[in-house]
């Protein structure tokens, strides 16, 4: 992510620094292994859970984070294009954060859990874009997408296989769709960026209607039935 969106990570350093000069006791450990539990059912309690309780189960995306990496992955891919960007399922929001930084205006983000859209709105506010980007609560499905032309997403493969159909169905054949940790399951890229777990592929949405009645053709015969070739 960019560095500017990032959370401070100085004081988990300092605080590894401290134990390695030490030797640290059974009863420490335990103390130690308690308290990172409890933070982390903390964040599952009070940032993750309430944006998933009212989300079919095949649908819910935990929060992770991109790395400076990836969203680097996904910028090299958007270059030279134009016009506003949309972040479908925007997480803390630095994608969108990032893409404003590079020229896309309007930067916009969808997301469904409020404390992420909070934490969006935090970073945008302390990098001083808060009134130049927007992070809205909204559910994916019902996102009005026929006007975008640059989209990036970052999601589970369930939650891609569904989205790719609402895409097909609505984007311009002049968008370009950067998908960033997952590659979207049906789909050929025309571009990728990245390796491993940094990969970003990218996706023209022209190409993309090019080879869908080809698949078509394997499923059906020229009478609109089903094929058995």
């Amino acid at each position: 992510m960019c560095p500017s969106c990032q959370m401070d990570d100085d004081a988990p350093d300092e605080a590894f620094a401290e134990l390695k000069t030490r030797d640290v006791s059974g009863w420490e450990v335990a103390q130690i292994a308690a308290a990172t539990g409890l933070a982390v059912y903390a964040m599952w309690a009070g940032i993750l859970q309430p944006g998933f309780r009212k989300v079919p189960l095949r649908l819910q995306v935990p929060y992770i984070p991109a790395s400076e990496a990836q969203v680097s992955n996904v910028m090299t891919l958007l270059k030279a294009r134009k016009g506003g960007l949309v972040d479908l399922g925007s997480g803390d929001g630095r994608i969108v954060l990032e893409a404003y930084r590079q020229g896309f205006t309007p930067a916009v983000g969808y997301e469904l859990n409020p404390w992420l859209i909070g934490f969006s709105r935090f970073h945008a506010w302390r990098a001083g874009h808060h009134d130049k980007v927007s992070y809205r609560r909204e559910d994916l499905w019902k996102v009005d997408l026929t006007e975008c032309k640059n989209i990036t997403v970052f999601l589970a493969p369930s939650v891609l296989s569904l989205l790719q159909e609402k895409m097909e169905a609505e984007l311009p054949d002049d968008a370009l769709v950067v998908a960033g940790r997952f590659p979207i399951p049906d789909w050929t890229p025309c571009r990728t960026e990245g390796h491993g777990v940094d990969r970003a592929w990218a996706y023209s949405m022209k190409a993309q209607r090019q080879l869908t009645p080809n698949k078509d053709k394997k499923l059906t015969g020229t009478d609109g039935h089903l094929s058995n070739e």
